[in-house]
């Protein structure tokens, strides 16, 4: 089935999951406040379309590629143009220092957008536990990606058929999505998020990594 997307934001996530979406076979429409920039990503792509920042997205799944700074007031200019759509959140809360969030003890970067987006958006948490670098790449410090293990993506919402939807458009990627259980989840996937961010700064020290299940028996 193919799947419908734009992806708001035109930085290294936008790239890659735009470029893995049409290999896929999805339709992907590319928006940005930076019209040109997003015409010269498109272009670089080929087959994406470009959308009007602010105006209602063409797509049904729509994808925050945007850093979280700037996520929620996004989703708040937006406005009723999100009615209905799923909202996909890729985003990490995480402060400068590494050391915490930037969102409240009791809440979560994907709860903050969801209390900005409309009554009936649903918001899906996903691919912030996965490297853009990893996801643009077919190989890892030159050695093939182990094609029996697909990359894992994890999701968390509150909608069922909302991350139905965003587990189909994952597996379209070549990717394998885990439902981690409802959005209060996307707290615990965020922690996922800093952590990986703590391997890469004191013992990994690269982004040629991803984080996955091995189911056992």
């Amino acid at each position: 089935m193919t799947n419908s997307i734009s992806i708001v934001g035109l930085g290294h996530m936008a790239r890659a999951l735009a470029g893995r979406a049409l290999a896929g076979g999805n339709t992907v429409e590319l928006v940005g406040r930076d019209q040109a920039k997003a015409k010269e990503l498109a272009a670089t792509l080929g087959g994406a379309t470009v959308g009007t920042y602010g105006t209602a997205p063409a797509g049904d799944l729509v994808i925050l590629a945007a850093p979280y700074a700037g996520a929620v007031a996004v989703v708040r200019e937006y406005g009723d143009a999100l009615r209905g759509r799923t909202i996909v959140d890729i985003t990490n809360p995480v402060a400068p220092d590494l050391r915490g969030f930037v969102v409240p003890r009791d809440s979560s970067g994907a709860q903050e957008i969801a209390g900005a987006a409309p009554d009936d958006a649903h918001v899906v948490k996903a691919f912030n536990t996965v490297f853009s670098h990893v996801l643009a790449s077919e190989t890892a410090e030159g050695r093939p990606l182990d094609l029996d293990r697909p990359l894992d993506v994890f999701i968390a919402g509150d909608d069922a058929q909302a991350k139905a939807r965003v587990s189909e458009f994952i597996e379209s990627l070549g990717l394998r999505p885990w439902d981690t259980g409802e959005l209060f989840m996307a707290r615990a996937l965020e922690n996922v998020g800093l952590m990986e961010l703590g391997l890469m700064k004191h013992s990994v020290k690269h982004v040629n990594f991803s984080l996955g299940i091995t189911l056992l028996g």
